[in-house]
């Protein structure tokens, strides 16, 4: 609410106090006790109430409250009707924060194995791209390097007896066959090397470091991107397969929001339309978001229409599927509006005063309920959800006075 609705909130209130107290007493002075009239005496006094409540110039009857003229001109109470504005309305809609499938990465074993040594991780943490999060231990990687050595050293001597082999036959002393057959098997080598090259930088183990002296039984859990860990399952001593997913990782670079449109509003939404959103169990903290994807297929069972916004400036923190309440802000829409005076509240709805325009003398004022909407430069977008009656004039100035005036009658009408 801002803080010139709060000054004349305050102001009605301060109005209403006044005629509930004036009021009160009037009431303790009617209410006093006081010798019982007879006779003539008492149809006198009779007729002289009715008369005196006629000259009243307001009182309250099942329509709403009715003033005088003075009355009026002294509260200072002005008429109007609805305008056509175009003010910056807005859709509701509610949705979860998300994230697309490229910013989900799940850590899994490349090989089976031993988990030793795991890093102190939890749920939560936050880990760079290339951090250690633990070792696998297994015999199969052993034999690999040492497979890979002796490839390697059995593919360097056949280069060296096919470099032979090929000096003899260009002397004219050698064999054609026996060089070709060489060139075969050197190939073979050289295709079985660089396919045990490749599982072994699979595996994290650099080929080109493998040597008799630095042959490893264990190889290195990397994380393969930076990112948030949401769940983690791995322990020293645990076996795992390729197929066991370790950890989970999300990246919040992308994060984004996921809302549902209803069918009867999504005419009015528009790629690049600002959004503002808040997430009710974290905050009122209001944060923005720019709608970027509108959505192809339709929802039957809640007739909505999913859209993707992308958040701009400061997020809220990430968590799955977590609630949020949205506003689509609609450019320069055309409203039904009324000066920001116009609208009062009572409890959880909202009312405004509209005036039988046809009386003489005291006005009749009576209340109908519309639910407002946005707010701007003084006037505020309703829609009715009472009828406007035909030729029917709204308080456009003052109506907080004529909600005090109804309600000090509403008592005194009850007492």
């Amino acid at each position: 609410m801002n803080n010139s609705k709060f000054t004349t909130l305050f102001a009605a209130s301060q109005v209403a106090r006044y005629v509930f107290g004036f009021l009160f007493v009037g009431l303790l002075s009617t209410c006093a006790p006081s010798p019982e009239p007879s006779g003539e005496a008492e149809s006198n006094e009779a007729h002289a109430g009715e008369e005196g409540h006629h000259e009243e110039g307001e009182h309250h009857d099942g329509e709403g409250v009715h003033l005088s003229p003075e009355q009026i001109a002294a509260m200072d109470i002005r008429f109007g009707s609805p305008q056509e504005r175009k003010l910056n309305d807005y859709l509701t809609a509610t949705g979860t924060l998300g994230l697309p499938p490229n910013a989900y990465a799940s850590v899994s074993a490349r090989a089976s194995g031993f988990v030793r040594n795991v890093a102190n991780y939890v749920e939560g943490d936050y880990v760079q791209r290339g951090a250690v999060l633990g070792y696998l231990e297994n015999p199969d990687f052993i034999d690999l390097q040492q497979r890979y050595l002796e490839v390697q050293a059995e593919l360097k001597y056949l280069e060296q007896d096919l470099a032979r082999q090929q000096q003899l036959y260009a002397d004219s002393a050698g064999v054609l066959n026996t060089v070709q057959q060489l060139e075969s098997r050197v190939a073979a080598r050289r295709a079985t090397l660089a396919g045990l090259g490749e599982r072994l930088a699979y595996l994290g183990i650099q080929p080109e470091k493998v040597n008799p002296e630095q042959i490893g039984q264990r190889i290195t859990v990397y994380a393969p991107r930076s990112g948030y860990i949401t769940t983690i399952s791995l322990h020293d001593g645990m076996y795992v397969e390729p197929s066991t997913q370790l950890m989970e990782l999300i990246d919040e670079e992308h994060l984004h929001l996921e809302l549902a449109v209803f069918e009867r509003d999504i005419g009015q939404v528009e790629k690049g339309q600002r959004v503002t959103y808040r997430i009710p169990s974290l905050s009122n903290e209001p944060y923005e978001a720019e709608i970027h994807v509108i959505g192809k297929d339709f929802n039957a069972e809640n007739k909505t229409v999913r859209v993707h916004a992308h958040l701009v400036g400061d997020q809220p923190p990430f968590i799955r599927d977590r609630f949020a309440e949205a506003r689509i802000w609609l450019d320069d829409a055309t409203v039904t509006a009324l000066p920001e005076s116009a609208v009062v509240r009572e409890g959880e709805l909202h009312y405004v005063y509209a005036a039988d325009s046809s009386a003489v003398g005291e006005v009749a004022f009576r209340a109908l309920q519309v639910n407002p909407g946005v707010t701007e430069d003084g006037y505020t977008a309703i829609r009715f959800v009472d009828p406007l009656p035909a030729g029917a004039r709204l308080v456009t100035e003052g109506a907080y006075f004529v909600q005090a005036q109804a309600m000090a009658a509403e008592l005194a009408h009850e007492h």
